[in-house]
Formats: C-alpha cells, structure tokens, sequence
C-alpha cells in the first residue's frame, strides 16, 4: 500500500510542482527527533514525506483525513497519527511518544491549523510537550508557494516550491524543574522563531519581530 500510495504522490508532485529543496543534508537518516513545520495546506503532508525519505517519518494529522478514501489510503500507508481538532488524547499521546521510542521522526506543526495567508501563526504551547520530556532534537523544515497550486494548476501551470531544512536543537528549561504554561508557551515561540528563519520575511508573520525573540530555551545539538 505505502509503495502505491508513494508512487501515485510523487507522480502528482512531479506533473504539478517544481520543488526546489535546500539543506536535507541537516536532518540524519535516522531519528529519534521530532521535526516541526509550517501549515498551509494540507498538501504539505504528502509533500514533506515524499521530500523526507528514506527517512521514516510518521506526522500528527486531523482525524477527518481518515474519511475520503485516498487520504485514508495515505493516512493509513505513513502510519499518520490521528488527532481530534480539540487537542490530543492519551492514545495519540502514546502514539507519539511510540514514534520517538522506535527511533523515527515525529512531525508536527506547531500552529496546529492552516495558516489561510501562508504567514506564521501563534504557536500552540502543547507542541513542545514531546521535545522537552523525550529530550529529542528537533529539526526545521518550512515550505512556501503551495498556496498557489489551484491557480496555477487552472493555468496549465508547475507551481513553484520552496522547501527548507534548518539545524538541529534541543529544548529544555534552564536549570531543570517541573515546566510550566508559561515555560511551554515560551519554549513554543522560541522553536516558532527558528522556524520563521527559513521563511521569506513576508511569511514570517506572528514572528517576523526580532525584538520578541529569546533563546532562554534553545540549546545546540553537540555532535
């Protein structure tokens, strides 16, 4: 079924878009790591796994993907986790923490739904649930130019898209201690910031101020 689905996905990429990817040299073959992203549409999801492989990597996705045949058919060929649009519940909280413990690439976008202008959003505090107590690294990847696909593809038209990867950090509280709302809604924004960097700074949105930027969370990976 995977290798059906892959197949039929890469062939839609190929006649529709002109992707134009940057830096997967940064993320390894091999996780555990948790790789957050930008959401604009929900083709992002095909796009970035098909990019991603060999990689193996399983993505936080909206329950109702499971409904229309083909999404369900996709949903089901990446093992995608489902999640309700009211938060997530403990058998996706023990699917997650399954994705990491199996050594692959958690995905997850931190605006939790789709940015409708294709700039940032505030982020949801939740998202670094998984980084901060698993002690993964966590890794980049944006695109932009999808937005464009129904218009250009009424045109008889590839659309254009950019994808890019970031390096590597780890996210933890200075000192340790039990996390609180607030640590986590900082530690968000943090992540969100590194995110905005592989942006165009029109898309940056909710973080395109550098005035607002910390890096009290933020931590290299050592090699």
């Amino acid at each position: 079924k995977e290798l059906i689905v892959n197949a039929a996905v890469s062939l839609i990429l190929k006649i529709t878009c002109k992707v134009d990817l940057q830096g997967a040299e940064n993320i390894p073959l091999e996780g555990p790591a948790i790789l957050i992203t930008n959401h604009t549409t929900n083709l992002e999801g095909p796009l970035f796994y098909i990019s991603l492989r060999p990689r193996k990597t399983r993505a936080l996705a909206k329950r109702e993907l499971w409904g229309p045949y083909f999404t369900k058919m996709a949903m089901e060929a990446w093992e995608s986790v489902p999640v309700d649009r009211g938060g997530m519940d403990m058998k996706a909280i023990r699917s997650c923490f399954g994705v990491l413990d199996d050594g692959n690439f958690l995905c997850i976008a931190p605006e939790g739904t789709r940015s409708k202008n294709g700039a940032l959003k505030k982020a949801m505090p939740g998202t670094t649930f998984f980084a901060s107590r698993q002690g993964v690294p966590v890794y980049t990847m944006v695109q932009w130019g999808l937005l464009d696909l129904k218009k250009n593809m009424k045109k008889l038209r590839r659309t254009p898209v950019h994808l890019r990867c970031g390096e590597p950090f780890l996210i933890e509280k200075p000192g340790g201690g039990k996390i609180k709302a607030e640590d986590r809604e900082k530690m968000a924004d943090e992540m969100m910031f590194r995110l905005a960097d592989l942006l165009p700074e029109e898309l940056r949105g909710h973080y395109g101020d550098e005035s607002k930027r910390t890096s009290d969370y933020i931590k290299p990976v050592q090699n």
